[in-house]
């Protein structure tokens, strides 16, 4: 019994191959420029003590990679792409939609940072009210 394997090539190796260095490369990219920029608002959260902010700092940052790498892995099947043609529409609508991603977690993040500085500012301001009263 002689059985005739019919397989037709694909592209989703190469779609892998594609997807998975532009994902890391993003979240890298975002990572590096969102937790550079937010030092400033990390030591004023610290009042000034830029050892705990910079360590905090930093865990923000590992936290950023796991979530948003970890979600690219979770989204990276591709189905029996079997053009050049579908491999850029799938490609195009993966590595798209999770730019969008990947620019909500940073809006969401920047969010958190001016929260926790205007959460700091105010204490600041309730403990300079606190020593003019007294």
């Amino acid at each position: 019994m002689n059985t005739t394997v019919l397989t037709t090539a694909t592209y989703n190796f190469s779609a892998y191959m594609i997807y998975l260095p532009i994902v890391i490369a993003l979240t890298v990219f975002v990572s590096q420029f969102l937790f550079k920029n937010s030092k400033t608002f990390m030591i004023d959260i610290f009042h000034q003590k830029e050892d705990i902010a910079m360590a905090t700092n930093s865990l923000f940052k590992i936290g950023f990679y796991l979530l948003n790498i970890g979600f690219a892995l979770c989204i990276i099947e591709f189905f029996q792409i079997e053009s050049v043609e579908r491999l850029v529409v799938a490609l195009s609508r993966k590595i798209g939609g999770f730019s969008i991603y990947l620019g909500i977690m940073m809006l969401l993040n920047l969010l958190l940072f001016l929260k926790g500085r205007k959460h700091a500012m105010n204490k600041e301001k309730l403990i300079e009210n606190e020593d003019t009263d007294i």
